[in-house]
């Protein structure tokens, strides 16, 4: 019976430790929300066994804080280039063992290239998407309120004379003062890439003299509220506008959307997918990578989210109409009026920062 009782002991506790080999088989990613379509990682999951565990965010700053703090228990993670930049030097991520990645080939130098004036990111990350920010309206308000608007400059936003007018009507800016602070110094001819806090101080004049039309800052929720008709413009990503324009037209409210690059400039990004120093699962980080990169899935993400992807190999099987819009796709003209990220590693320039952005949205 002692033996018996024994030999079940050990076949429990071989079930046990098999299935927690089992319940080991998982990748913990972090991305941005609305970000991806479902299908991909189903299917990552039905061709490796490997089960997605998909989490959520929406600002850079609330990623940053989460790998800062350490033993986020992420996999791979989508930061912006600029903020990557950053935490590669404080050490939040490994190098990529390109070996485990078979279809980096099919990345697209043109994309490398712009990534790299960040520094080693292709060293830390490969491009999953990327984009412009830029000005998103809706037609029927805003040529309700201003006949000739300028919806090509960012005087829409940063005139006040022109902002006013679209106040009763709803104008959300994106809660990302990397972005924003930089469009404002685009606006008055300065560079926006300038870490001079004398500079910068005129991007915080610009912006407290329009914050009071203002209705909102934050970083996704002004999809629905563009395609919805519950706002009538905002300054955002290229992709999120374009999202509210098809979910516009797939409602079939009467809501038109059109997204444009500022006349002036446009900030173009770069979210990429890296690894965290202390992943609990690098193998698997590196198969879900690998996924994402091979042309079939990354094409299935940009089909349903309308951001263009550094993956050159897929571009034969993106939807036409995404692959030849310029506000997708820029041209080569649109291309060379754009600018990156500024780098406010600075920890000094970061604290202006921060106090210009706090003042400007508290209005105080």
């Amino acid at each position: 019976m002692k033996n018996k009782l024994n030999k079940l002991l050990i076949a429990g506790a071989l079930t046990f430790s098999a299935q927690a080999v089992i319940a080991e088989e998982v990748v913990n990613v972090y991305n941005w929300s609305d970000y991806i379509d479902e299908q991909v990682n189903e299917d990552f999951t039905a061709a490796t066994g490997i089960k997605v565990v998909y989490d959520v965010f929406d600002s850079n700053e609330f990623l940053q804080s989460k790998l800062l703090a350490g033993g986020s228990g992420y996999d791979v993670v989508v930061p912006s280039s600029s903020f990557l930049a950053r935490q590669i030097q404080a050490g939040v991520f490994q190098k990529l063992d390109k070996s485990k990645l078979s279809n980096i080939s099919n990345m697209w130098g043109k994309i490398e290239e712009q990534v790299e004036q960040f520094g080693p990111l292709n060293d830390y990350s490969v491009n999953y998407m990327w984009g412009t920010t830029g000005i998103g309206y809706n037609v029927e308000m805003i040529n309700e309120r201003m006949d000739n608007a300028p919806t090509t400059s960012l005087a829409m936003v940063f005139d006040p004379d022109v902002v006013s007018k679209f106040a009763d009507c709803g104008v959300h800016l994106l809660d990302a003062p990397e972005e924003i602070i930089p469009a404002a110094l685009a606006y008055l001819g300065e560079d926006p890439r300038s870490t001079d806090k004398d500079v910068i101080a005129k991007a915080e004049d610009v912006l407290t003299a329009v914050r009071p039309y203002i209705q909102k800052f934050h970083s996704s929720q002004y999809i629905d509220a563009l395609g919805n008709g519950d706002i009538c413009l905002v300054v955002g990503w290229s992709g999120d506008v374009f999202q509210a324009l098809y979910a516009a037209e797939e409602a079939e409210n009467g809501v038109e959307i059109v997204y444009a690059i500022p006349d002036e400039g446009a900030l173009m990004w770069f979210d990429q997918l890296a690894i965290p120093k202390d992943a609990p699962n690098t193998a698997n980080a590196h198969k879900y990578i690998n996924w994402i990169m091979d042309p079939e899935q990354i094409a299935t993400a940009t089909n349903y989210v309308w951001y263009a992807n550094g993956n050159f190999a897929s571009q034969p099987l993106l939807e036409p109409d995404l692959l030849s819009d310029p506000a997708v796709y820029p041209t080569e003209e649109v291309m060379q009026n754009t600018y990156i990220s500024p780098s406010y590693s600075d920890p000094k320039i970061q604290r202006v920062v921060t106090r210009t952005w706090t003042k400007v949205k508290t209005g105080q």
